[in-house]
């Protein structure tokens, strides 16, 4: 079944009412006309005015139904824009100095998890920063794929990625793919939508190896990657910003992978020596 996407706060005619942005968010997050009325302390009447063009709902009750609706940050902005309003919040780029203090943390979190890669993401998955245990991994990825923006599901998914030397390539494909299912699902942002087809149409690399049979035991879906250096397997986690008030760090995330086993940790010592080594 397709996804349904947000409709742009630009978009002519049907589409730009925020009654339609709100029933497509109730329906969204299954949630009756009534049940979000009472939550938002207004009248199902109301509401129903509201999502059929009837009535202009006020900022209060634009923000309220956001609220309960729980919709992102970037969708609060699209409601408010569509029912005339200025947007709830701001988004700067990460160079802004006014978020010199978060990029700092971001840069001091991705070096301080050396020797062990990790890198920051923006909302649609593209590379804001990495630091320096990633680049021996993309050893012989095509230069297209690492020419700015980088997209690092396009770049783990791709036959001219990383995907070829991905040991459970299946494995670590749907789960990347499930991940971009679910925040379309939560966020509605068509750049996401998106990208989830295109990665979906991907050709699979004739030179991945087969996925491991899996033990029952594992923690987590693991990355494993066939190098030259012997066979590394890393597990993730993802670390955002808790509460943003910024559109900008509300998307960002750091994922961060850790060695699932000694032979992966040894591999990624010995990366690390050969690439401080002049």
């Amino acid at each position: 079944m397709e996804q349904a996407t947000l409709p742009h706060p630009d978009a002519a005619g049907e589409a730009a009412r925020p009654g339609v942005i709100l029933k497509e968010w109730r329906a969204r997050r299954k949630v009756s006309q009534l049940d979000l009325a009472l939550a938002s302390e207004i009248s199902q009447r109301h509401l129903s005015f509201i999502e059929t063009g009837r009535s202009a709902p006020s900022p209060a009750v634009v923000d309220r139904l956001a609220r309960e609706l729980a919709m992102p940050m970037r969708a609060h902005n699209v409601l408010r824009m569509a029912a005339g309003f200025a947007p709830a919040h701001r988004e700067r780029p990460l160079d802004d100095p006014q978020l010199a203090g978060a990029r700092e943390i971001v840069e001091r979190l991705l070096a301080g998890h050396e020797p062990y890669p990790a890198l920051a993401v923006d909302r649609a998955w593209n590379l804001v920063a990495a630091n320096a245990a990633l680049a021996p991994l993309l050893s012989g990825v095509e230069s297209e794929l690492l020419a700015p923006p980088v997209n690092v599901l396009r770049l783990a998914l791709h036959p001219g990625g990383i995907a070829p030397r991905i040991a459970n390539f299946a494995e670590w494909r749907a789960h990347l793919l499930a991940r971009l299912s679910a925040q379309v699902d939560a966020s509605g942002d068509p750049a996401l939508a998106a990208l989830e087809r295109e990665l979906r149409a991907l050709p699979l690399p004739r030179t991945a190896g087969p996925a491991p049979a899996g033990s029952g035991q594992a923690i987590a879906v693991p990355l494993v990657l066939d190098l030259q250096q012997g066979r590394l397997s890393l597990i993730s986690t993802t670390t955002v910003f808790g509460s943003p008030v910024d559109i900008t760090l509300s998307e960002l995330a750091i994922e961060a992978f850790f060695p699932s086993d000694e032979a992966s940790r040894a591999i990624l010592a010995d990366l690390a020596q050969g690439a401080a080594t002049p």
